[in-house]
């Protein structure tokens, strides 16, 4: 498949829409585990795993992006192909991209270079929102 300069915006919101369901169904699940301990505890090792892969699902949606159009600043568009890249090649521990210019201060996740990458809901969902936000502005 060729490199992608555009995407309609149905297809974004279709993407935006099937992460957002994704959050709502591990919101209820984690309403529903708060009052069990054994439960939260189990909740609480499952949820790295799960924001992690919804990193490289996210990633896996717009796979064929043109990087030209993408940019190399360290926006949210770069942050998520790093860390979908580190998390599916390099055991999730970010990894540096040299042609990104990445910094963990200016970053979505705050993770630096190195890091183990254990994303909470909290992180996916401003990662997540950044980046359909960056989609948008760059590619429709």
């Amino acid at each position: 498949m060729l490199a992608e300069k555009t995407y309609p915006q149905d297809y974004i919101g279709g993407c935006r829409a099937r992460m957002d369901a994704q959050l709502a169904a591990y919101r209820k699940l984690a309403a529903a585990t708060a009052d069990t301990k054994a439960v939260r505890a189990a909740l609480d090792s499952f949820e790295p795993l799960f924001f992690n892969h919804l990193v490289v699902s996210l990633d896996a949606y717009f796979m064929h992006r043109t990087r030209a159009i993408e940019g190399k600043d360290g926006n949210p568009l770069n942050e998520v192909r790093m860390l979908s890249h580190s998390i599916l090649y390099d055991d999730a521990v970010l990894s540096i991209d040299k042609t990104i210019k990445y910094s963990a201060e200016t970053s979505v996740s705050g993770l630096a270079i190195g890091d183990e990458i254990r994303l909470d809901e909290g992180q996916f969902t401003q990662l997540s929102t950044a980046f359909f936000v960056e989609m948008e502005k760059r590619f429709t």
